[in-house]
C-alpha cells in the first residue's frame, strides 16, 4: 500500500473549516456575533501556538449543533458548503489529490476538526476515507458536546492513522510508502512519522523546521 494523507485546513482550503463554520452560525444569528467571535478568535490563536485544549473546544465548536439539532445543523452545513467551502476549493488542490488517487495511493484526509463539518469536506474532494475528531452521541442521536475515542490532534494523529493500519491487519513497516501534507507544526508527529513529509502552505515555524530537515515545501494558494 502506498499512503498519502491530507490536513484539511490550510493544507487543502485556505481557511479554518471549523472556524468558518462557527462564523457562519453566527451570520444565521445562532450566536451572539462579538462574544462568540472572540471566544472562536482565541481558540484559534491557541491552536495556532500549540495550547489547545481540544477537548474544551469540540464542546465549544459543537454547541450550534447541540442547540439547534443535528438535522437543522445539516440544513445549515448545506449551505456553508456552497456559500464558504467550494468557493475556497482551489484546482490545485483538488489536482494533488487526484493525482494520488490516480497513481493508485490510498488517500486519507487526517484532520484535528470534527467529522461533521468535515466530512461533507471530504466527500467533495472525492476522499472516502476520514480520520476526524469523532463526536460522542447519546441515546438520541445527538451530539453531547464530548469527543469519541482519541482525537485526532497532534500525537493522536498518528494514533488514529496506526489504528486505521490495524484495523486492514497493516502496520507502517508494511508501506511501500507513505506522504503527509500539512501546514502546522501541531503536525510534526505524524510528518516525523512518513516517509515524505511535505510542509504544505505552511506557516513560518514549519517553514524553518522543513527548510533544516530537508523537507519538499509546497505552496497551493497565492
Amino acid at each position: 500500500m502506498r499512503l498519502a494523507l491530507f490536513d484539511l485546513d490550510h493544507t487543502l482550503i485556505p481557511l479554518d473549516s471549523d472556524h468558518a463554520w462557527g462564523q457562519f452560525t453566527v451570520s444565521l444569528g445562532w450566536r451572539d456575533a462579538e462574544a462568540f467571535s472572540r471566544a472562536n478568535d482565541d481558540f484559534y490563536a491557541a491552536y495556532k501556538d500549540g495550547t489547545l485544549d481540544i477537548h474544551e473546544y469540540v464542546r465549544f465548536a459543537i454547541g450550534a449543533v447541540r442547540e439547534h439539532g443535528l438535522a437543522r445543523a445539516q440544513s445549515a452545513h448545506a449551505q456553508f458548503m456552497e456559500q464558504v467551502i467550494r468557493p475556497a476549493m482551489t484546482e490545485q488542490a483538488l489536482s494533488l489529490v487526484k493525482r494520488h488517487q490516480d497513481a493508485g495511493d490510498e488517500v486519507l484526509i487526517v484532520t484535528a476538526t470534527n467529522e461533521f463539518v468535515t466530512r461533507p469536506i471530504a466527500r467533495a474532494f472525492g476522499v472516502d476515507q476520514l480520520i476526524a475528531i469523532e463526536l460522542e452521541t447519546g441515546a438520541d442521536g445527538e451530539p453531547t458536546g464530548a469527543i469519541r475515542g482519541t482525537p485526532s490532534f497532534r500525537e493522536g494523529k498518528v494514533a488514529r492513522v496506526e489504528q486505521w493500519l490495524a484495523d486492514r491487519g497493516l502496520g507502517w513497516s508494511d508501506l511501500a510508502h507513505s506522504t503527509f501534507y500539512s501546514d502546522s507544526p501541531n503536525d510534526l508527529p505524524l510528518l516525523e512519522k512518513v516517509h515524505e513529509p511535505v510542509a504544505t502552505n505552511p506557516d513560518d515555524r514549519l517553514t524553518a523546521i522543513a527548510q533544516e530537515r530537508g523537507w519538499r515545501i509546497l505552496r497551493l494558494f497565492a
